[in-house]
């Protein structure tokens, strides 16, 4: 069972619109910083060894462990902490809005009935991020700390390729070479984030901040802002 939640958890039918998202990644397409597939590559894998493997992963790891042991001070903590660490107000309204629709679908599936108190854990919080709705989910049906994180890199990593496929453009081959190449780095990135303290967290990808920033004015554009 603990599977087959996480693979619900990480599919790209997840309804909190992931896939409305680029991250910054169009502007990066429509300024020339982006062209070709290489340059997709390396855009893609930067952001997810430099930021999201030694923050966003980090912080997933130990919000799982929170959870589990019932340490709700910690969560709060942790969840403050990612929605101020988003640099852009897009990025930081779809962590928002991404956190507010999980746990809305989590309530509509009646997801918590059959784990008593989570759902009353989860609602104490204003402000939802979406690693802290999707952590309390994995830890609620007892998804292993490396499983879960591994599902969760993936599925950034699925819809950030997505993105590009979309935008650049590139087609669904070029998609795969991508997801083959930059999933075989999860494997190792999953031991770094359990095992990294928190003093040694960074997001400090100031190509993304700026490529988020002019995102949020760009005059057309297929991703929300």
């Amino acid at each position: 069972m603990p599977l087959v939640r996480l693979l619900q958890l990480a599919s790209p039918a997840l309804p909190v619109g992931a896939y409305t998202y680029s991250q910054g990644l169009e502007w990066a397409v429509e300024c020339g910083r982006v062209k070709t597939e290489a340059d997709t590559q390396r855009w893609i894998g930067d952001l997810l060894e430099w930021s999201v493997a030694r923050f966003e992963a980090p912080l997933v790891a130990c919000l799982l462990e929170a959870w589990a042991q019932g340490d709700d001070d910690t969560v709060r903590r942790l969840n403050d902490d990612f929605v101020a660490s988003r640099e852009t107000s897009e990025l930081r309204a779809e962590t928002v809005q991404m956190g507010y629709s999980l746990v809305r679908m989590l309530v509509e599936l009646d997801a918590w009935s059959s784990l008593p108190g989570w759902r009353a854990r989860l609602q104490t919080l204003d402000t939802p991020a979406f690693p802290t709705a999707w952590t309390a989910a994995a830890a609620a049906w007892k998804v292993p700390v490396a499983d879960a994180l591994a599902a969760y890199l993936w599925a950034w990593l699925e819809n950030q390729v997505m993105a590009a496929v979309k935008t650049v453009p590139l087609g669904q081959s070029a998609g795969q070479r991508m997801l083959a190449v930059l999933g075989g780095r999860i494997p190792d990135l999953v031991p770094l984030a359990i095992t990294l303290p928190e003093d040694d967290w960074s997001n400090y990808t100031p190509g993304l901040a700026l490529a988020s920033s002019h995102h949020e004015t760009q005059y057309s554009r297929l991703f929300r802002s």
